[in-house]
């Protein structure tokens, strides 16, 4: 990056910041602070639940998880559009009807103080937890390509969206995301084209799409039954509903958002917003790391994409192993451009037996390209067993940096920046309610003034974000940043709805029921997490269904009750 790109990059973050704190001065309220003002148009709620959900991580990971493995993992959202409807018809209207301040709270009035607290509990820990990774996630990664030094990257950015977070509150957090997840469609969008005017000269879109599917790197939808497949339409329209029932419906970073609306239709246009334009953006993104596959295949890669981790092995002991598999790498890439050149060129003449023949010459390559790859990674992580070998996260950002203009290079790592902004400020924002309201209002201090209960929530607020930079500058991951995130919630996120379920269509069900309930699916969820191996994603269906039927159970040995106010 030269002088350009910083003043792009700064110019964007810096400007979007004061912008969201300039316009929510004064608030005082603390209804105003933590749930807005009640004016929120649709489109912006839209847009703020979008860019809360969308964190650096999407923009970063999910084009390496296209380059890696195509397009299959947008079947992991298959069940949001699902969810989003059911959201806006049963969950919203209920929130709004009670005039709650967390979703939490109307576990509170719908059971009893211990289930809200278990409810509001398990959200603080998986959220917090995820609020580590929001900000670890680009840091981890810009620093090393970059060369930052990763605790003062972590510390900044995370000191930066605390304050304006805390400065500014609900309203500030929707404000400043309406115009991040502009900064990130143009900067996605902007990279999308540049890609297509870097592959060769003669080679059209269709071609390339032809590349990317000859390689397996279209193939959206899986109807495998395997249970050990990750990602197939049966985990993304089961498991994926339940996991967005769950976060959309009952994760107050997302509630807090709809919260605001100015209404029930405002509120509820603004999830269909969301559930319309879900799939197709994560698609889109997942395409752009499909065609960075494609670009690669005639620009030599680098053989290990985290070059910074690469580079340091070479010097320090292990380069003559590196330096011998980058080599016989250089040397089955150069053969299969040459294939592919071949059966481009036979495509384009007509011959179809020309061109399989040349196709399963360069697959045969990439095998051998693979091999290559792989053996890196095992004398890296044999050199040292810290070592992420996993570098699809790098894939994004080395392609940006190596081949895109400078001024464009700002504006990319502003998009990823921008995104870790507006996604973690969603997160404390929600995280600092739910402690003021769920646990500091409920049990500590019941009687106080609003300015008390504001000035508690930009505390909590500041807390948590401290409690995310210090997990961040501790944290490491094995799994891509995008996987970690979704494996995180859907550890907890299944319970969590159930919960909910029985709150909102199980009347005769009581607290007492659903607060052991919830333990034992809880726990049942953590067992099978370490013991079993299956998708993530079947953690949300049984999750959610261990605690409603536990719940019914144990209801059977318990007196009927009679709910509270909800009723």
């Amino acid at each position: 990056m030269n002088a350009l790109d910083y003043l792009v990059l700064l110019g964007v973050l810096v400007s979007i910041a004061v912008y969201g704190m300039w316009r929510t001065r004064g608030h005082h309220n603390l209804r105003s602070y933590l749930k807005g003002s009640r004016e929120t148009r649709w489109f912006t709620i839209g847009l703020s639940v979008m860019a809360t959900q969308a964190s650096a991580i999407t923009f970063l990971s999910t084009p390496g998880q296209g380059y890696e493995s195509g397009l299959g993992f947008v079947q992991n959202y298959f069940g949001a559009p699902l969810a989003l409807i059911v959201i806006a018809v049963v969950f919203l209207p209920i929130y709004r009807k009670l005039n709650v301040y967390t979703a939490y709270e109307y576990l509170g009035k719908r059971f009893d103080a211990k289930t809200r607290l278990l409810g509001a509990g398990l959200f603080l820990l998986q959220r917090g937890l995820g609020a580590g990774i929001t900000i670890y996630a680009p840091a981890i990664v810009l620093s090393t390509v970059m060369g930052w030094r990763l605790d003062l990257t972590i510390v900044s950015t995370g000191l930066l969206v605390v304050f304006y977070t805390v400065a500014g509150g609900s309203d500030a957090v929707n404000l400043t995301q309406k115009y991040q997840i502009g900064v990130i469609f143009v900067g996605m969008v902007t990279a999308f084209f540049v890609l297509l005017a870097r592959l060769p000269a003669g080679l059209t879109f269709h071609d390339a799409l032809t590349v990317a599917g000859g390689f397996h790197k279209l193939e959206a939808v899986d109807f495998s039954l395997n249970p050990d497949r990750r990602y197939t339409i049966w985990t993304g329209v089961l498991g994926g509903m339940f996991l967005a029932l769950s976060y959309f419906g009952t994760d107050q970073s997302q509630v807090q958002r709809y919260l605001t609306g100015a209404s029930l239709r405002e509120s509820r246009l603004g999830l269909m917003f969301n559930a319309i334009f879900k799939i197709p953006m994560q698609f889109f993104i997942l395409l752009l790391g499909a065609l960075v596959f494609v670009f690669y295949q005639f620009e030599r890669p680098p053989v290990f994409f985290n070059q910074a981790a690469w580079h340091y092995q070479v010097d320090h002991g292990s380069g003559e192993k590196l330096r011998a598999l980058e080599k016989d790498f250089a040397t089955a890439h150069a053969e299969k451009e040459r294939q592919i050149q071949a059966w481009i060129a036979a495509r384009h003449a007509g011959n179809d037996s020309a061109a399989e023949t040349a196709r399963a010459a360069a697959l045969a390559a990439n095998v051998r390209t693979e091999a290559a790859r792989t053996e890196t990674k095992a004398v890296l992580r044999a050199a040292d067993p810290k070592t992420t070998v996993n570098d699809s996260d790098y894939v994004f950002i080395t392609f940006i940096l190596d081949h895109l203009p400078h001024g464009m290079i700002g504006l990319l790592v502003a998009v990823f920046f921008a995104a870790a902004f507006s996604s973690k400020a969603g997160e404390l924002n929600a995280l600092g309610s739910t402690t003021t309201v769920d646990i500091y209002r409920h049990i500590v201090k019941r009687d106080a003034s609003d300015a008390h209960y504001v000035t508690a929530s930009k505390w909590f607020t500041t807390l948590w974000g401290l409690v995310a930079i210090g997990f961040a500058l501790f944290a490491s991951l094995a799994e891509n940043l995008i996987q970690a995130t979704n494996i995180i919630g859907s550890v907890f996120y299944g319970v969590v709805l159930g919960i909910f379920l029985l709150a909102f269509f199980f009347k005769q069900i009581g607290g007492t029921a659903v607060f052991w309930a919830a333990l034992a699916a809880q726990t049942l969820v953590l067992v099978f997490y370490f013991t079993l191996s299956i998708s993530y994603l079947w953690y949300n269906v049984i999750g959610c269904a261990a605690c409603m039927l536990l719940g019914f159970i144990l209801q059977s040995f318990l007196p009927v009750n009679h709910a509270h106010a909800s009723e």
